[in-house]
């Protein structure tokens, strides 16, 4: 109990205090330095990410976009060289009206990276919230697992800031400064294709058992979207 406890209330203090800084974009901050925090996108090239289909991704206005549209599977994929364990993610993303996105992580397979990845789901949800037995498809949300708390996604062409803490089991995100998914602990999920409130989801393999260290990816699933400041702290 004290370890959970205590992971949550690290999870707190990082997800609600943190904000984009007033710097240029993809560069660190002093204090970041300090604090220990890495770039994964220097702004200038996709040195450190990995293309399946080399092409599809490119740089553009200083961030990462897909330049091709509605790409499944894997190419639509791009993802970290290395791997990372607990962490806290932060960056910000935009998207196009209508498109669809996410930010994978512990991605333990990139040649199936939908089933043995955790995502948070990038979605224009802002004008037409996802809702219901849908909701956990509605941006800010741990895909097909646990539904955002409230709507908290930016109109499309407008940019978000999100912080996804991972620390052993428990998975927290937070967008545009408020917490929306707070400790889902993975150990809690011991069968496969079955979320702990009873509604299903699509991974063969229980939640529990999912790799706690691999890559960070995003994906594009329609439409266009940019990544920029995109920065990580080893916990």
């Amino acid at each position: 109990m004290k370890k959970v406890i205590t992971a949550l209330a690290l999870i707190l203090m990082i997800s609600c205090g943190n904000e984009p800084g007033n710097s240029q974009d993809n560069t660190l901050l002093r204090k970041e330095i300090d604090e220990g925090w890495a770039l994964l996108f220097n702004g200038k090239s996709l040195k450190g990410w990995v293309l399946p289909a080399p092409g599809n991704w490119e740089v553009e206005d200083s961030s990462i976009t897909c330049s091709e549209n509605g790409i499944m599977g894997p190419h639509g994929m791009i993802w970290t060289s290395g791997k990372y364990g607990d962490f806290i993610l932060k960056c910000e993303f935009k998207i196009a009206s209508a498109s669809n996105s996410g930010i994978f992580f512990r991605i333990g397979d990139t040649n199936s990276p939908v089933q043995t990845g955790l995502e948070m789901q990038i979605i224009d949800s802002f004008a037409s919230p996802v809702t219901g037995g849908r909701a956990t498809h509605s941006c800010g949300a741990l895909y097909d697992i646990v539904a955002p708390s409230h709507n908290m996604a930016k109109p499309a062409g407008e940019w978000n800031y999100a912080v996804i803490t991972c620390k052993q089991n428990i998975i927290s995100i937070a967008l545009n400064g408020d917490q929306v998914i707070s400790t889902v602990d993975l150990d809690l999920y011991t069968e496969a294709n079955q979320n702990i409130d009873g509604s299903e989801n699509k991974f063969t393999l229980p939640l529990k058992d999912f790799a706690r260290t691999g890559h960070i990816g995003f994906q594009q699933n329609g439409g266009k979207v940019w990544f920029k400041n995109i920065k990580i702290k080893a916990l």
